[in-house]
């Protein structure tokens, strides 16, 4: 009794079967009444009742002491005589009317010298003579024992009837609204046993969308919910995998090096030692980037806005990373306007932004190419630049949220462009994903950890901006990774 689809069915049902009984009651007393009505009119124009009335106003000229018409035997007027017996033989009660409705005779009760109201009228026998109405005679419905066997027994095999085509109905509507139910049901059941499954943890869970329109959009919702957990279920054990990698490498190397220093098969000397403490110190940099990654993504890193001057931080950061693009024949140019106001933001988090981007330029940057930091104002307007967009590949971040402003925001936008291999189309909306790397073959030493884009574009996130990268995908024409910060009011 508990399932849903017998409580939508015997609801359903019932309804119908009230809905017919309310219908079958009216109609029987309105049928009845009426029938009634018809019955007692037509045994009054066809009884002599309407000619002796007439005789008697053109004998008296008037209605005054008509009732003596309807005293019963033994009265003195012949006029009278069976009357009241024909009455209490079955005729309905009479009320007599002169020519302006005004009641001079009221058989069943004190309403003489009222009016007679609209439905009397217009039920009323009118009494002529001479082509000129002088009176009016009503008729009140009569009970069933006052109607004649023939008459009592269409009114039964009516009501029989009646009722039969309501339980016909009723039983119909009963099974229609079993069958209706259980169409409503049956992708709720679907949908309860998925999600039963998915809680054991079957995520490979789809139900066709089916049914009404809430049904399937409940289904379409349910399947890009599975969907959406199965992705994020491989993105969490991909991320142990790779996990387990970047810690598995070091601790190899680690516990390699100590053994054989307990093996003596390497001296315990400080190049030893140096080499150990450099893979702990790797240890220690993907143990923060984890940890810096969860706070992020949890919303739990902590920030300090205010006011910041991008173009003192971009110069440090290209000063800081100098060294090494001389190393690799480099150049490091820096494009900034005159002007540039400043950026609501943390600047040690804007920061470690820039030397994310800037060290996987260089990374990615063959001997003698060329880097360019730029910084531009642009305006937004739900989520689209006025500015031109770059002539490349664009990838903005799936899951990066964009929602719509009533009105543009200005933003600081710092672009910084590698001439690089750049990236392929396919490989682009991955750039920003753990510990992803465009050539799997490349070592840690080489691609660095694969969590430094990650942890940038939640840093920009977490600061109310937006990150992504465009590229062409051809060697030479590199890659530009991309930034906005709201400037400070």
């Amino acid at each position: 009794m508990n399932k849903l689809w017998v409580r939508l069915a015997l609801a359903f049902g019932a309804v119908t079967i009230i809905g017919i009984l309310v219908a079958g009651i009216l109609a029987n007393r309105q049928v009845d009444v009426q029938f009634r009505r018809f019955v007692a009119r037509d045994q009054l124009v066809n009884s002599p009742l309407v000619d002796a009335l007439a005789d008697y106003y053109a004998r008296q000229g008037s209605w005054a002491g008509v009732e003596e018409l309807f005293r019963g035997p033994g009265q003195p007027d012949n006029m009278g005589h069976g009357w009241g017996m024909m009455m209490r033989r079955g005729m309905p009660q009479l009320i007599l009317a002169d020519a302006s409705t005004q009641i001079v005779f009221d058989q069943g009760g004190p309403r003489r010298g009222d009016h007679l109201n609209p439905a009397e009228q217009a039920e009323a026998v009118p009494i002529e003579l001479e082509g000129q109405t002088v009176g009016y005679v009503v008729v009140s419905v009569p009970g069933l024992g006052d109607l004649s066997g023939p008459a009592q027994l269409f009114l039964r095999q009516f009501n029989f009837s009646l009722w039969q085509a309501g339980l016909i109905a009723g039983s119909l509507g009963l099974l229609l609204g079993f069958i209706i139910s259980r169409g409503l049901s049956a992708p709720l059941g679907r949908l309860a046993t998925a999600a039963r499954r998915i809680s054991r943890g079957d995520l490979n869970q789809q139900v066709p969308v089916t049914g009404s329109a809430e049904i399937a959009d409940l289904a379409r919702a349910f399947n890009e919910m599975t969907a959406g957990l199965q992705q994020a279920e491989t993105l969490r054990r991909n991320m142990v995998a790779d996990i387990a990698h970047e810690l598995r490498t070091p601790l190899t190397i680690i516990q390699g090096n100590l053994q054989a220093i307990l093996d003596d098969v390497y001296p315990l000397e400080k190049a030893e030692i140096a080499a150990v403490y450099d893979e702990t110190l790797t240890l220690n940099r993907l143990v923060n980037d984890l940890r810096q990654l969860a706070q992020a993504e949890a919303g739990q890193l902590s920030l300090h806005l205010q006011a910041v001057e991008l173009p003192s931080l971009v110069e440090r950061a290209a000063n800081l990373f100098e060294e090494l693009a001389r190393e690799k024949n480099i150049k490091v140019k820096i494009v900034l306007p005159p002007t540039l106001p400043p950026v609501q933001a943390d600047p040690d988090r804007v920061r470690q932004v820039l030397h994310n981007l800037l060290s996987n330029a260089l990374r990615h940057t063959p001997e003698g190419g060329e880097v360019v930091i730029e910084a531009a104002s642009v305006r937004e307007q739900g989520g689209v630049f006025s500015s031109p967009p770059p002539p490349r590949s664009s990838a903005p971040l799936p899951d990066t949220p964009r929602p719509p402003t009533p009105d543009p925001r200005p933003l600081i936008r710092v672009t910084v462009s590698d001439t690089g291999p750049g990236i392929s189309p396919t490989d682009l909306p991955h750039v920003f994903d753990r510990f992803w790397r465009a050539d799997k073959a490349r070592s840690r030493e080489q691609g660095g950890s694969g969590l430094g884009l990650a942890i940038a574009k939640r840093l920009v996130e977490a600061q109310g901006g937006q990150i992504g990268v465009e590229s062409e995908g051809v060697a030479g024409r590199g890659s530009c990774f991309w930034f906005t910060l709201p400037t400070h009011s």
